[in-house]
């Protein structure tokens, strides 16, 4: 695989009409370099990380990708990054600049992790991400999440599969 492509994830191949599953083994240890990959940022509000209008930025942002032709179903992700127990961020795959959204590149190096466990151990998650990118000489890296599963969705399914991306 290419060292900036990340695997295949087929939106239209759910079983639930909403949340594809992801398999897990092509997401886990990757090395990844980002060179000004566009996305749109948006944030979220939270009450102790605990998410309260996700559902409302995620559907506005979508919508906007799609109205603009720059959403790639083959190319899906969204980044999700803990700002504090108030805010998050998320950064959405954009194939081309989205009007009335702000947009930003990404650019460095990301090593991956695959999880699978409730929300509840995120805290524990982002320590092991961090330890990795210290270890990887980048003890200050961001740490990003991508949530493949909705809560109903993870239910359905009986995983819970959460990507870390750790910068190195």
């Amino acid at each position: 695989m290419p060292y900036d492509n990340l695997p295949t994830y087929d939106t239209g191949a759910s079983e639930t009409g909403c949340c594809a599953l992801i398999d897990p083994r092509a997401w886990d240890g990757l090395d990844l370099h980002f060179e000004d990959r566009l996305f749109v940022r948006a944030r979220t509000h939270a009450v102790f990380h605990m998410p309260i209008d996700m559902a409302r930025v995620f559907q506005r942002v979508q919508d906007h990708l799609k109205d603009a032709d720059a959403f790639d179903p083959e190319d899906f992700l969204v980044l999700s990054k803990d700002l504090g127990p108030w805010t998050s961020e998320h950064y959405f795959a954009a194939t081309r600049d989205v009007a009335d959204e702000e947009m930003v590149r990404l650019s460095g190096d990301f090593v991956t992790k695959v999880f699978d466990a409730p929300f509840s151990e995120a805290g524990a998650w982002h320590d092991e991400m961090k330890d990795i990118a210290a270890e990887r000489g980048n003890p200050d890296g961001d740490v990003f999440f991508f949530y493949t599963l909705c809560p109903k969705c993870s239910k359905h399914y009986g995983h819970n599969y959460v990507v870390g991306f750790a910068q190195v």
